[in-house]
């Protein structure tokens, strides 16, 4: 493997949906059958790729299929890909916790994981009696643990906490202290999924910091993921991007954070939500988004400095007060720009939509992403980050525009804003 110390070959990973185990008598004899003559397993031949979004043919499903790739000692890999690529079930196998369906994964040293919050931890025992069995785990002395402990419980800022039960700690206190008992322990291979996500500003700066100098002041390998872009190019000088269970590059961070984002947008300008059966035990939620210039036309790009509106179709289920529609902006490394929000209404059951409008956008070329939410007072009733963008063209529509840098923070209120009930032949 020479300088290579983690090396994937024709990773695989086969589930059945539905049920634990194989499913049926008739399926394990099969199997067994095949087994004994040392042929293949049957069922490897079948089953759908990992697309949430298609109705299956088959009760089996590839979470993973033919995955290849090696990382290099004192390498920061990043892990990108859509919820449900593949990510968390490639980290599993890299650090052992489930065996691939086919293919083998070669490495040197130890391997050090941060799969989810409390992984590995005893929710009876302490943070500190935590920090020993973790580290036990990991295959550490309890010399070399103690040598490391201080260090530990400093840098997870749980020292007030640390001989109390971890069942009382807040999901950002575990993560704290997991990460710290995983960095501190000195692993070759250090794995961590989206938990980093949990902790506060103040935490993660300090993890990414720690694993920037694991990797290149110890030499050691750090496999991330993050949906969190800016983050993954700040760490990450070589990333990987998986869809629905495939391998699709590998390459400078840069590069394929580009070819992903681009991936994700699509062309369209309405969206139609299914949330009418999906939440029926909430008082509102959104049925229809549609982005519209000042015609009510549907725009796939908006040339810079040209009105356009945003129309949000929502169902109120029952008489409510005090509600509020809002629709945030933000950039493609899911950096928030503004949010703009309507004014606190009553209303009756019904249709409605609220109109957000600008005279004219004032934002870069490139794409943006929408989310949409609704709340009462202090309470979140539908938040929905469901991969709406828009695009904003290098055409110029007026030449008097002047651009904002959408480096530059949190834009409020910027459209102005309006709510109709709606009549039945819309």
């Amino acid at each position: 493997m020479g300088d290579v110390i983690l090396k994937a070959e024709n990773i695989s990973k086969q589930y059945r949906l539905g049920l634990v185990g194989t499913g049926t008598i008739s399926h394990d004899l099969n199997r067994w059958w095949h087994r004994i003559r040392g042929k293949e397993d049957p069922y490897l031949k079948i089953g759908d790729s990992n697309d949430r979004s298609t109705k299956g043919s088959s009760d089996y499903v590839w979470a993973l299929q033919d995955i290849n790739f090696e990382v290099k000692r004192g390498e920061v890999l990043g892990i990108i890909g859509k919820n449900g690529a593949g990510k968390s079930t490639l980290l599993k196998i890299l650090s052992k916790v489930t065996t691939p369906t086919t293919g083998a994964i070669k490495t040197k040293g130890r391997i050090a994981s941060l799969l989810e919050v409390g992984t590995g931890f005893h929710s009876e025992m302490t943070g500190r009696e935590n920090i020993y069995l973790n580290g036990a785990i990991l295959g550490m002395t309890k010399k070399e643990i103690a040598s490391k402990i201080n260090e530990i419980i400093a840098f997870s800022g749980c020292e007030r906490y640390i001989d109390t039960p971890v069942k009382r700690y807040s999901s950002g206190m575990t993560v704290r202290l997991a990460f710290a008992v995983a960095a501190f322990l000195e692993p070759e291979i250090l794995v961590v999924d989206e938990v980093l996500a949990v902790g506060d500003a103040e935490f993660q700066k300090k993890a990414i910091g720690k694993m920037q100098d694991i990797s290149k002041g110890d030499g050691r390998t750090v496999l991330f993921v993050s949906h969190n872009m800016a983050v993954i190019q700040k760490l990450c000088e070589n990333s990987i991007l998986l869809n629905n269970g495939k391998f699709v590059m590998k390459g400078k961070t840069e590069d394929v954070v580009s070819h992903y984002l681009n991936q994700s947008v699509n062309n369209n300008s309405e969206y139609i939500f299914d949330t009418l059966s999906q939440n029926n035990n909430i008082v509102a939620c959104t049925t229809k988004l549609r982005i519209e210039d000042s015609k009510g036309d549907l725009m796939n790009e908006i040339p810079l400095g040209k009105p356009w509106k945003v129309k949000v179709f929502f169902t109120v289920k029952e008489a409510v007060k005090n509600l509020v529609i809002g629709l945030g902006m933000t950039n493609m490394y899911d950096v928030s720009i503004r949010t703009t929000w309507s004014i606190p209404q009553d209303f009756q059951a019904g249709n409605y939509f609220v109109t957000f409008t600008e005279d004219n956008i004032k934002f870069n070329q490139g794409q943006y992403k929408l989310i949409v939410g609704i709340s009462r007072g202090s309470e979140v009733i539908e938040y929905i980050d469901n991969d709406i963008f828009i695009t904003i063209s290098d055409v110029v529509y007026n030449q008097e525009a002047s651009i904002v840098n959408n480096k530059s923070g949190i834009i409020s209120n910027q459209m102005k804003t309006s709510i109709e009930k709606l009549v039945d032949n819309d």
